[in-house]
């Protein structure tokens, strides 16, 4: 019996243990797909703004981060550098990442 009692216990830490690191590994592939979102929206935010694609830069940006489930937050054009927050909605809470995107500084 007290094998039995030893074995369920392991086996119970086991399973907590692996919904535990399955639900973490979720949170940051998660995190990544919000930070990718963020570059590639600033990115496009960036672009507009130099006049390179037309269009309106905080438009463009919502536009590339909904392509991958992202939403923008926020978004702050200041000449050519686009600052963009977008969030991804993970169960009751938000995956939250910013890029900010535009020429070298100095450049120009």
């Amino acid at each position: 019996m007290a094998g039995s009692a030893t074995t369920v216990g392991v086996l119970a830490v086991t399973a907590t243990l692996a919904v535990g690191f399955l639900a973490a590994g979720g949170a940051a592939a998660t995190a990544a797909r919000a930070a990718g979102a963020a570059d590639a929206a600033a990115l496009a935010a960036a672009d507009t703004a130099s006049g390179l694609v037309p269009g309106e830069p905080c438009a463009r940006a919502a536009d590339v981060a909904s392509r991958v489930g992202a939403s923008v937050s926020a978004c702050r054009i200041d000449g050519l550098i686009a600052t963009i927050e977008v969030s991804i909605g993970v169960g009751p809470l938000d995956a939250r990442a910013r890029a900010r995107a535009g020429p070298p500084p100095g450049a120009g």
